[in-house]
């Protein structure tokens, strides 16, 4: 057959196939308003209702009623193919229309299985993990009869007080936005109809993580510019990935709620990000418009929300309430409420409910899908990737087999609900008996000749001291051993939503603690347990090695075990830059120039340093992580000094393993807009590769930047490319770049 035919061939094929897909779109949409026209103004407010279910006692029969009545179409917080195939059954055969529910939970890192918490994970710089971990959590909720979660977060934060700062990728938008997509192609994989795979729904539209004093719900300030530069970004990754369905900020923008905000939910999000998918409250917004002062009783907010283009109401009850009356009132137009309709039933098209509402309740299924082995090895995998190594001074690490008594001490060292953090622990199917503690962890994996003994050392539970009376008893055993492995941290419903904290010190006597073992002599090691930045500064002097381990997930003790006696070499790298105390929040890299920064070259003083008792810098910058090897960064090189407007750049640096193991190293590129006609930060992420190299292996590392990578919005809130000089930055993290280089855009 000659080159000619072939592609006749193919040319046929794909227009065929064209034609097909054109025609399902078609058939689909036809349904959808065959449907719609059947349906009566209350079943059209039903499928707008998502209403809660908390456990079996609460199938009351107003709540079945309900069902058989066309006044839900979506639940939330109903879990396992049994229980929701029978509220399916009932939605399909008894009520008029028989239209499927949408069954939607919280799986923010995993479902019985449990992974990293999103922020530790982030940290792996690893982007094909963190989508395959979405993909096994997306594949247990869906065998647990769930179809949506409320997932990704995709918040940018820079304050560790917002104990929500655990469900985010940290404080970099470019960053933020890549695991934004990553995690949402994860949970939707290629067939949302297969039954294996959940609809994402991306979070909190816009600007949640800018919340005042870190404090959950609270009132926030920010402008457009940051908006568009800080906040948008991962959420217009979301949409490029395909996600499904939006939920609203309880916060403002502009002054305006996020639910009731018309610029920002139809100007913005629909028109300007394009996205066509289902837009849902967070709980309870609507009710909060009232709260907040901004709607005179419910039925005003009900106006508001439907107004912005808000299509489901989640767990009010009020468009069940007041939309109806609204209609019949004229202030709400019918053909509003089909759209919001439309969307939904979408939604439930594209998971393949009317196709077979009952595919994703296949009990034998989930017995084989929850926790299954190779679930629980990538969850322990997952979860060492995350650790990132902060110090370790003389090579104290990997221990060694000089090391053959280790008194293992603090409260979080047997804890196993506490691995999880607050989603985990009480918003997932996840169970502390399947976690591996650390003791446990560290008990498994250690060598026969190595003795590993026990003290609490202290009490915590909460924040207030507890349980100093058992510090001497934890400072014998440390007296009698060659090193400590002290385990800190947080317990895990300290982070999580309305997770805030007023300081960043270690809760409880924990700082008492470390003082008192430090007094031994012996070398500490220790080991955090945490979801946030916390004031590492005691620990730090105090350590001669510090793992942040952060909610390692249901296999916590055997992944820090792995990287403890090197097994696994850390690669972690922060995504969040950790604070030196609480006064210095908010702290992150990509601070805009100020008049008074320091220039390199130049000796601190009153007028650069900006505080009097501590450096302006971070403890732990944004990108920083240890390894147990060493990395030599070499020979970076421009394809070029000069470009076009139109034109792409390329990079390259080689970087070799100078130390005795393999490794993987983050290597990191940030750019800076020497001038510009708005205040710029000093320098921003614009790419990174994590590699891999056995010892004395070299790798050259090619990087491209394009135009749209030097870009920025102007006064006028336009996105454009001025000419003129940058700075290419390339190294280990945002304070330790390697190279730099000038590059004129013209």
């Amino acid at each position: 057959m000659n080159n000619k035919k072939v592609w006749v061939i193919l040319l046929v094929i794909i227009a065929t196939t064209q034609i097909i897909v054109a025609q399902n779109s078609d058939n689909a949409k036809n349904k959808i308003e065959l449907l719609l026209k059947k349906m009566t103004l209350e079943e059209k407010v039903g499928q707008l209702n998502l209403a809660t279910y908390v456990n079996e006692n609460n199938t009351t029969n107003s709540f079945n009623e309900s069902i058989k009545n066309g006044e839900i179409g979506g639940i939330l917080k109903s879990n396992g193919a049994k229980t929701n195939y029978e509220l399916q059954k009932m939605a399909v055969e008894q009520s008029r229309l028989g239209i499927p529910i949408l069954f939607q939970e919280d799986v923010i890192h995993g479902y019985r299985t449990i992974f990293p918490t999103p922020l530790g994970e982030s940290a792996s710089w690893n982007l094909e993990n963190i989508e395959k971990s979405a993909s096994i959590a997306a594949k247990e909720a869906a065998a647990g009869g769930i179809h949506l979660t409320y997932a990704p977060m995709v918040d940018i934060t820079n304050d560790p007080r917002w104990g929500r700062i655990v469900e985010g990728a940290g404080e970099d938008p470019y960053y933020g936005s890549l695991v934004s997509a990553a995690r949402v192609k994860g949970f939707q994989g290629k067939d949302l109809t297969s039954g294996e795979s959940v609809m994402a729904c991306v979070k909190h539209f816009a600007g949640y993580g800018a919340v005042l004093a870190g404090r959950d719900y609270n009132i926030s300030d920010f402008s457009e510019r940051t908006l568009r530069e800080i906040y948008l970004p991962p959420f217009k990754a979301a949409i490029d990935a395909g996600v499904g369905s939006v939920m609203t900020a309880y916060s403002t923008f502009d002054g305006i709620p996020a639910t009731a905000n018309q610029k920002l939910l139809k100007t913005i999000l629909r028109e300007e990000l394009g996205f066509k998918g289902m837009l849902i409250t967070d709980w309870s917004t609507i009710n909060n418009l009232v709260k907040i002062g901004v709607a005179a009783d419910q039925k005003e907010a009900v106006l508001m929300a439907i107004d912005a283009g808000v299509d489901v109401d989640m767990t009010s009850g009020l468009y069940l309430k007041y939309l109806k009356v609204l209609v019949e009132e004229g202030k709400v137009n019918v053909s509003v409420i089909d759209q919001a309709v439309r969307r939904v039933l979408h939604a439930k098209q594209q998971l393949g409910l009317f196709d077979n509402p009952y595919k994703f309740f296949d009990v034998d299924r989930e017995k084989e899908t929850l926790l299954n082995p190779k679930h629980l090895e990538f969850a322990r995998k997952s979860a060492r990737e995350s650790m990132v190594l902060l110090k370790n001074n003389n090579s104290i690490l990997p221990l060694n087999s000089n090391v053959k008594k280790i008194a293992v001490i603090g409260p979080m060292a047997t804890r196993k609900k506490d691995m999880f953090s607050w989603w985990g622990g009480d918003y997932s199917q996840g169970k502390p008996e399947d976690v591996v503690s650390l003791l446990e962890g560290l008990k498994k994996t250690a060598s026969p000749n190595v003795t590993i003994e026990y003290a609490e050392g202290i009490k915590l539970d909460g924040f207030e001291p507890k349980g100093l009376e058992l510090i001497p008893e934890a400072v014998a055993l440390a007296s009698q051993s060659d090193l400590v492995i002290l385990a800190l941290g947080e317990e895990y419903w300290m982070s999580g939503e309305a997770g805030s904290i007023s300081n960043i010190n270690l809760p409880g006597a924990q700082e008492e603690l470390v003082k008192a073992i430090s007094k031994t002599g012996k070398p500490i090691v220790t080991v955090l347990f945490n979801g946030r930045p916390f004031d590492l500064q005691l620990v730090e002097k105090h350590s001669e090695a510090i793992l942040e381990a952060w909610f390692p997930g249901t296999m916590a003790g055997l992944a820090v075990s792995d990287v403890l006696w090197g097994a696994y070499n850390p690669s972690g790298k922060l995504t969040i830059s950790f604070p030196r105390n609480t006064g210095q929040i908010p702290i992150f890299y990509n601070y805009k120039r100020t008049s008074h920064d320091i220039n390199e070259g130049v000796k601190p003083s009153r007028w650069t340093n900006m505080y009097l008792d501590i450096p302006t810098t971070p403890l732990y910058p944004f990108g920083y992580g240890l390894s147990y090897t060493k990395f030599e960064y070499s020979n970076m090189e421009l394809s070029t000094n000069a470009i076009n407007k139109e034109d792409s750049i390329q990079i390259t640096v080689e970087v070799s393993n100078t130390g005795k193991v393999f490794g993987e190293e983050v290597v990191q590129l940030y750019v800076g807009d020497d001038v510009s006609s708005i205040s710029r930060p000093l320098k921003e992420l614009k790419g990174f590769k994590k590699i891999g190299l056995n010892p004395g292996e070299k790798q050259k590392i090619s990087f491209t930047l394009n135009p749209t990578d030097f870009s920025f919005y102007n006064k006028d809130m336009q996105w454009v490319l001025e000419s003129g000089s940058f700075t290419i930055m390339i190294g280990a993290s945002s304070q330790d770049i390697k190279f730099s280089k000038k590059l004129a855009v013209h």
